[in-house]
């Protein structure tokens, strides 16, 4: 995540029937970091997802309001837990069932010894209905692990992969990649983060998101971005692109 808030990301998902929302653990733009919050370090997170097309297929707005919390006294392994309140306003699943859980646990870049790559795992998305793939769910549990690498210049690296449910995800489409790129733009500003990620897969989380951050304050920052979602052969799993505005205040 951005080397100047080492918070962020939040992410709404749409899903036709079973209301998919992805909760909010430290990250990039839409995919999570290798970054986590150390010991009672908060981060509060309100983020907006707003489609840029009104079409019937387009999708829904989304809008999350979360919290995230260091809850261990260590520098080489952290771990964080959180909860979000994500709603499209409307009558879904998801809507119905707002809560949404993730944790992290993460082991910093040099952490044990020079040059070791940060590496990072953990759940989100973990909702709080289920009635199968039918019945309708928000419970799409996907697990994920990260390494990452920052490189003199170019900025940092990572990479990594993901497993979901496959009665939310869909079947055989509940795996996939994840990959990012973020840099501090201290040319301009050490207050200016930009950030590329992509998540693979013909499911409701696939997308390609691109964003600039600000660091207003040392507690405080904003992101805006956008969201291009992963094109399917006859659906378009998470609708239509939404312009994203994340705002982070951290304690």
């Amino acid at each position: 995540m951005k080397a100047f808030t080492r918070s962020l990301l939040a992410a709404a998902l749409t899903l036709v029937c079973s209301g998919v929302a992805m909760a909010t653990p430290s990250g990039q733009i839409w995919i999570p970091s290798t970054d986590a919050k150390g010991f009672k370090e908060v981060n509060i997170s309100i983020d907006n997802y707003v489609r840029f097309s009104d079409n019937a297929n387009a999708g829904s707005n989304y809008y999350n309001a979360g919290v995230t919390v260091g809850v261990l006294p260590f520098e080489k392994f952290k771990l964080e837990i959180g909860v979000d309140f994500l709603t499209d306003g409307g009558g879904s699943v998801g809507a119905q069932h707002p809560a949404y859980f993730n944790f992290k646990g993460a082991i910093p870049e040099d952490a044990f010894f020079k040059g070791q790559p940060a590496v990072a795992a953990g759940m989100f998305g973990i909702g709080t209905f289920d009635r199968g793939a039918t019945g309708g769910n928000t419970t799409s549990n996907i697990a994920y692990g990260l390494v990452a690498k920052t490189l003199p210049v170019v900025g940092r690296f990572s990479v990594g992969g993901y497993h979901g449910a496959e009665k939310n995800l869909g079947t055989k489409q509940n795996v996939g990649l994840l990959a990012s790129w973020d840099r501090t733009i201290s040319e301009i500003s050490d207050k200016l983060w930009l950030g590329v990620d992509y998540m693979s897969g013909n499911n409701a989380f696939g997308a390609i998101s691109v964003g600039a951050a600000w660091t207003f304050t040392p507690n405080v920052s904003v992101l805006v971005g956008a969201n291009v979602y992963n094109p399917g052969q006859t659906t378009l799993y998470g609708g239509k692109p939404t312009f994203t505005t994340q705002l982070d205040i951290n304690f």
